[in-house]
């Protein structure tokens, strides 16, 4: 009896100075039993997930766990949501590794070279193919220097090269290979090894497979966090599933906020979907032109008049790979 009434006068104890540390504002102390962080105590922050508290023990924590346990699930939920929606610097694809302007969101602007997996402007492809015509010299990769291969045969041995060194670009792009072949097992095995390698493209791909349930049993459970990932790396197309998503669980809100983060990244078909939600009543008339102004921002910054000049010239070079027996995606 002595012990279970000093146990229940010690709680209490603790409550109270634990309360009086909170409104005292006190961060430099264990949210359980009040000891300060001083000489050899050092405080951990709680291992939730959450940055609320500290502890000095896990004993102090696992006894401050009921109390603490929805403000720390609260705080993980906010700092989640936090990440999710923070508008990224640019999209996964980065840079042009030549001129250095943003690479534009729509793939058939650019190329993956296959010799070195970079991925180049079309702009800069095609002045660096205008300048090896006219001093008639062979055709090599703009970025490596590689020669650029004639066959079918040729690109596909430069990939395995590629594949050697565990590249997650092609990776990813054996995955896409063998999932248009219909070969869910292999391009789900390359798939899984990019994503590990936190390349964004391939959490997208691994994604949409479970949420889709293309070749594999349908998991949108399972889905959700690797869109969530590719989505924070940039990738505008695991935002539109995750706005799709969002949408079928009546969250609205948080569908227009995943669009109009792909609009300023230059997405337009995202552009065109927070139109639409504008239309609905969905999203205001601020947010709209908020999305309008930001979508055009990001196309400014991708052009330049040698990207402009390979707009002229694609269908012919599209044209030319297929007379090669190349695919239209690589060379």
């Amino acid at each position: 009896m002595a012990g279970l009434i000093y146990s229940f006068l010690r709680n209490n104890e603790i409550m109270s100075t634990k309360n009086s540390l909170e409104l005292e504002g006190g961060d430099d102390v264990c949210a359980c039993c009040g000891i300060a962080a001083v000489d050899d105590i050092q405080l951990k922050i709680c291992d939730g997930g959450c940055d609320l508290v500290k502890y000095c023990s896990d004993g102090c924590q696992a006894l401050h766990e009921y109390e603490h346990a929805g403000a720390c699930r609260k705080r993980k939920e906010e700092l989640h949501d936090k990440k999710i929606f923070e508008q990224p610097d640019g999209s996964y694809l980065g840079e042009c590794p030549i001129c250095c302007l943003p690479l534009p969101i729509d793939k058939r602007k650019s190329t993956m070279m296959v010799c070195c997996c970079k991925v180049i402007c079309n702009g800069c492809f095609h002045a660096n193919q205008d300048r090896e015509s006219k001093d008639k010299l062979k055709q090599r990769c703009v970025f490596c220097r590689e020669p650029l291969p004639d066959k079918q045969d040729e690109a596909d041995e430069y990939i395995n090269k590629r594949l050697k060194k565990k590249d997650p670009v092609a990776m990813t792009y054996m995955g896409r290979m063998h999932a248009d072949e219909e070969e869910y097992e292999k391009a789900l095995e390359y798939y899984i090894k990019a994503a590990d390698m936190g390349h964004a493209d391939a959490l997208h791909c691994l994604g949409a497979l479970y949420y889709n349930g293309t070749g594999v049993e349908k998991d949108v459970k399972k889905a959700i966090p690797y869109l969530e990932k590719a989505a924070i790396g940039g990738q505008p197309g695991a935002r539109i599933i995750l706005a799709n998503y969002e949408m079928n669980c009546g969250r609205e809100r948080r569908a227009v906020e995943h669009i109009i983060i792909n609009a300023n990244l230059g997405c337009e078909e995202s552009l065109q979907h927070v139109k639409t939600s504008y239309i609905r009543g969905i999203c205001s008339k601020e947010d709209y032109a908020a999305a309008l102004r930001g979508y055009q921002a990001a196309i400014n910054e991708e052009k330049s008049a040698e990207r402009q000049d390979a707009e002229v010239k694609r269908p012919k070079v599209i044209e030319g790979r297929k007379k090669r027996g190349l695919r239209c995606s690589e060379l």
